[in-house]
């Protein structure tokens, strides 16, 4: 089967800060008119979720949209309603919560590596329906995507990550586990979608062997899904500055600066080279 053809940087920036520009005035609607919202992002280890949600909250205000990023949970936490620890990172009116994986780790992660109960699992597939509907009921705006990646582009994702300074953080016992457990991971989103996608709730699969697509793709599918208008906003307009009143700024020998380091700074023979994702190349 031929490669498909990998997007142009160029287009794709372009597209991208359009884009984006959109979600801030998506934002505006949502602040300004009280909507929730709440964006699921699923799918399989170096999918792609956190990229897009970099890019998606990249010019967001951090008041309004905030990323839910829960570690594993505590004792106490443990012997809680599955779907408590998550209740409280809700949104209130005028807020969006992305949530880099959520209440489905106990349909994926849970499930195939055995942190929870058969009979756990089993419940939480017969209340989570009835949690989103609840959810939705109440009017908050519900989006979820699945990430889609083959397991060739994870394992070479994978393998980009042990030699990346900048991305080894990203890699775990449980990640690489997932590459030997790869046929488990499916029959349980399988099983999950089968019970969770719901009318009320569907799922969203994210096509992500391209991640510059995918990224493009889900912020233009999460604009075109949310009604939203633009917002007339009030005109600013900056004040004259008053005449001095006599002030005099401290001397700087008093004050403890930091050192001007970048002053130390310049180009090699190389030239100036940027951080460039492998994965994304």
């Amino acid at each position: 089967m031929a490669k498909k053809q990998k997007m142009e940087k160029k287009v794709y920036e372009a597209e991208l800060l359009r884009l984006q520009e959109q979600l801030v005035e998506m934002q505006e609607w949502i602040r300004t008119t009280g909507q929730r919202l709440v964006i699921v992002f699923e799918g399989r280890d170096a999918a792609g979720k956190g990229g897009a949600i970099k890019r998606i909250t990249e010019y967001l205000n951090p008041r309004v949209a905030q990323i839910v990023a829960l570690p594993a949970p505590t004792e106490r936490q443990r012997t809680q309603w599955y779907f408590q620890r998550y209740i409280e990172h809700l949104p209130a009116a005028g807020e969006i919560r992305l949530f880099d994986r959520s209440w489905y780790n106990r349909g994926g992660v849970e499930r195939v590596m055995g942190y929870c109960t058969p009979e756990e699992h089993q419940r939480w597939l017969h209340q989570c329906p009835d949690f989103e509907r609840m959810l939705i009921e109440d009017g908050i705006m519900l989006r979820k995507y699945w990430f889609s990646v083959s397991d060739a582009e994870q394992e070479r994702r994978f393998k980009s990550r042990l030699t990346d300074p900048m991305r080894q953080w990203k890699l775990s016992p449980t990640d690489l586990e997932s590459l030997t457990k790869w046929e488990d991971y499916s029959r349980a989103k399988d099983e999950m979608f089968v019970h969770t996608d719901i009318p009320e709730a569907r799922w969203n699969v994210v096509e992500s062997e391209d991640k510059k697509k995918a990224r493009l793709n889900v912020i233009h599918h999460l604009l075109t899904s949310v009604p939203w208008e633009p917002v007339d906003k009030p005109k600013l307009k900056l004040p004259k500055r008053p005449p001095s009143t006599g002030y005099q700024r401290t001397s700087r020998q008093l004050l403890n600066e930091v050192p001007d380091y970048a002053a130390s700074l310049s180009l090699d023979k190389n030239g100036n080279i940027s951080y460039t994702d492998p994965e994304d190349d």
